[in-house]
């Protein structure tokens, strides 16, 4: 018996469409990161990206637990001397929700050219809304 590996061409992808609202953030990252990565499939290959596309709604609804709300904080530089920024995420969350995701997310992607092709899969909208009804995407339920 010989081990399967599929090609892009064997890859069927699917739109589905995620509801965060009173989601935890590190478990709705976490199944949403398997399913930009295809691990849910039986098809899964390492090397080729057999994941599906994945529209979360309602981003500003997530849940943060324990005292992360407090705690968490996000690090950027400028590059420049004296060029660092802190930003706590409950900031980060009030004026960009849909940010909170999708670093969550990209936190539990592979690092490579791969894994940010695959980020491309992922879009994120503060409210209910997206214009991305054209695709049929399927409510899904990741429970």
């Amino acid at each position: 018996m010989k081990t399967y590996s599929a090609r892009p061409s064997d890859v069927q992808r699917q739109w589905l469409v995620v509801d965060a609202e009173g989601r935890t953030l590190g478990r709705l990252a976490t199944q949403v990161s398997m399913v930009l990565r295809g691990k849910h499939k039986a098809i899964y290959t390492p090397h080729i990206d057999t994941g599906d596309h994945v529209v979360v709604i309602n981003a500003s609804k997530v849940v943060l637990t324990g005292r992360k709300p407090e705690d968490k904080r996000y690090f950027h530089h400028s590059m420049y001397p004296g060029g660092a920024s802190w930003t706590s995420i409950r900031e980060v969350l009030a004026k960009h929700p849909e940010r909170v995701v999708m670093k969550a997310v990209h936190g539990m992607m592979p690092k490579t050219k791969l894994g940010r092709a695959m980020e491309k899969k992922l879009k994120v909208y503060a409210g209910p809304e997206h214009p991305h009804v054209a695709q049929q995407p399927v409510l899904w339920n990741p429970e």
